[in-house]
Parts: C-alpha cells; structure tokens; sequence
C-alpha cells in the first residue's frame, strides 16, 4: 500500500511526487514515456516557477545543463515595441526555457532520489474503487504484466487528457471557448536577446532562446483556420513571420533543425480537482491556451498547494475533503486573473482603443513597461495593474511628458 500514486511524470507529477517523498510519504509515480523524451510545451518557465526551482534545490541544476537565463520580453506590436524586465519573484530575477527533454528528466530524478519509486512506461488502463473511493490503479508494466497497486490516495498529472479525471468524472467549470492552434520548431542562427512575442491580428507569434544555441519559434492561429494551417504548415509558419520582417529576415538566415509540432487542442477550462481518494494536477486539472506559456509555471505552483493539501490531509492535521478543498481555493485565486487574461490575448483580437492608447502610454515609461511583462510572466497583479487608478497614473505620466 502507497500513501499516494501519481500518474504522470511530468512538469505536475514528478514534482508533487518529490515534494510528498521529502516529506516521508511512499509514493510511486508511473508514466506511460520513459525518459529523457521530449513533450509538445511552450517551454517557458517564469520567474515564479524558476524561484520553485530554486526552492526545490534544483534551479543550479538546471543552469548547469545550459539553459539560457531570460530576463527581458519585447512586445513588437507593429508600429512600436515595448520591451522589459518582469519584476523578480525574490531574488530570481531570470525565465528560462528548457527543452523537454532535460527539464523532465531532470525533475522525475529529483522525485527517485527523494525517495519515490518510479515506473517508466507503466499504462495505466482504469482505476480501482473501494465504493465511491479511489483506491488504486490498474495497468500493465513495461513487460506487459498486468498490476494492481492500492494507495491513499490517486493523484493525476496525466495531463489534458487525463484518465483519472475522465474515470471520476471530474467536473468542468469557467470554461471558454478554443481559441487558437499552434505550431512550433527550432532553429540555429537566430540571434535573440530575451524572448520576442509579436501579437498580430488574428495571429500571434513568438521566439525563444532554448538549449545548444536553438531558438524556439512558435506560431498561433485563431482556431478555426487550423485546418488551412495544417494544409501547408511551412509555408503559412513562414508567411505569417512575414507579419515582423525583421525576425523573418533573421529566420531565413538560420536554418530549422526539427519538424513542426502542433496541435488544435488548446480548451480553457478548471475541474475540480479532488474527491473520495483522488486529485488532480496540473494540466490534468486546469488548463487554458498557450499564448502566455503559463503552464509549466502552473503545473510547479499546483503540485507545492496539492502536496501541502495531501500532506495535511494524509497526517490528520486537517481532514482530508477541507485540505483538498482548500488546495482548489487557493489554485483558483492565483490561476484566475491569469486565466481570463490569457484568455483575452488569445482571442487574436486587435487591442481595443483604451489598450492602444496604454500601450503608446507605456512607451519610455520603463517602470510600468517592466511590471507591464510582469503580467505575462505572473510577477505582476492583473488586477492591480488594470485597475482605473494605475491605467490613469500611467496616462496622466505620458501626458506630462508629452507636455514638456
């Protein structure tokens, strides 16, 4: 018998499975991949995932595999770009975006050498029910042996598709509609200082600085054009970095060294995320378009609240259903202001006038331009930062500049 079984060894999983095995917990985490092996991502980590990194003890490792530190976004929105630094998370000051294949790997050896067991290329095929219980799971290991194994509790960070969350039919609430499709791959010979993102209407695009000198670019498309995307991929990739020449230019001097990826499946949705003996994590559990690149920063901060909530729970400090519940609290007040602005981006729509005039507002104003990128990178209160008061100080400031 485990205390807990994650399923999903990723950006969620490993990462509650480590943070549960550091707190004495028997753990197994299963995933049907082995690893090192790469998965679809928008690769960024914000500066409050990198500071969860530093927390866990594993932000030097990560430096140490060569992974370009971030500190500024430029925002090209045509006729201008704001560029800027997010305000720190503490003293981590930097982004970073790793690729899959040594950001998972990295993070499923952290859980084994806290102590979680893991079982690589296990599937899990259903769940086992003590009444209306989850109390274990079934599947076949990487020998096709079939196994049941029991624990306290289920936990899944099997991602959007996730077999826990159908099996207990988890529900769905503050759901939107898809909004976009996207693709992206990796190129050498791109020159890049920081990361670029190029709203555009009806599209948006964006590069960023990964591992061995590559630089990944990724373009989006309202979702019902995915179709006509997907006849043509290179050339619709290529004719919309048209949309900026300069980072088109700079492409064409490069060369791509890998196929496309992409995907149509970008939904914007939360479930509830607990029941009798189960929860879920990270993109298991809420998920929303990828314009923001929220999600491995999400999938780090959810499995620090599902891990407390366990451990709470697991150690009759709290009874269970109450530290759960107050797992999807605290998961809905961080994700939600970033959730409905995400969402807002991703409509490809063209900013409405008084967006149009903050943005000339915000041109050499520094300051609200740095906690401007803060809001994509999640150092900055959406709220506080919309709010009539702020929106006015920073319209008051252009115009007496522009008095001078």
């Amino acid at each position: 018998m485990y205390d807990a079984i994650v399923v999903g060894a990723r950006c969620a999983g490993s990462p509650t499975a480590m943070l549960l095995a550091r707190k004495g917990y028997r753990v197994l985490l299963v995933d049907k991949a082995g690893f090192p092996s790469d998965h679809m991502s928008t690769h960024w980590i914000h500066q409050p995932g990198v500071a969860r990194l530093a927390r866990w003890g594993l932000r030097e490792r990560l430096a140490a595999t060569g992974c370009p530190p971030i500190t500024s976004i430029t925002m090209d929105l045509g006729p201008f770009a704001l560029r800027g630094t997010p305000p720190p998370v503490g003293d981590v000051a930097e982004a970073c975006c790793p690729r899959r294949t040594v950001l998972d790997k990295l993070l499923v050896d952290a859980a084994v050498a806290a102590g979680a067991e893991l079982r690589e290329h296990f599937s899990v095929h259903d769940l086992v029910w003590d009444g209306d219980r989850v109390s274990g799971i079934t599947g076949r290991s990487a020998t096709g042996t079939a196994v049941t194994e029991r624990a306290r509790m289920v936990i899944g960070a099997d991602g959007l598709h996730s077999l826990v969350a159908r099996q207990v039919e988890a529900p769905t609430y503050n759901a939107k509609p898809t909004f976009t499709c996207a693709y992206y791959s990796y190129w050498s010979g791109v020159p890049l200082e920081g990361v670029e993102f190029y709203p555009r209407e009806r599209r948006g695009f964006g590069a960023l600085p990964t591992h061995h000198g590559l630089t990944c670019i990724i373009v989006g498309w309202s979702h019902e054009e995915f179709h006509a995307f997907r006849a043509d991929v290179d050339g619709n990739f290529l004719q919309t970095l048209e949309l900026a020449p300069a980072l088109a230019e700079r492409v064409r001097q490069g060369r791509r060294e890998e196929r496309f990826t992409g995907t149509a499946e970008l939904p914007n949705f939360f479930r509830k995320p607990h029941g009798p003996g189960w929860a879920l994590v990270g993109d298991a559990g809420y998920h929303k378009d990828s314009i923001t690149a929220q999600g491995i920063s999400d999938a780090f901060r959810d499995a620090e609240l599902v891990a407390e909530a366990v451990d709470a729970g697991l150690s009759g400090r709290r009874p269970v259903e109450e530290a759960m519940a107050e797992y999807e609290r605290r998961r809905n007040e961080s994700a939600l202001p970033v959730y409905e602005f995400t969402c807002q981006l991703a409509m490809l729509e063209p900013p409405p006038p008084e967006m149009q005039q903050l943005f000339a507002a915000l041109q050499g104003n520094q300051a609200d331009s740095d906690r401007f990128m803060g809001l994509i990178a999640g150092t900055t209160s959406v709220p506080e930062f919309i709010a009539p008061e702020n929106v006015g100080r920073i319209m008051g400031a252009a115009q007496a500049q522009a008095a001078v």
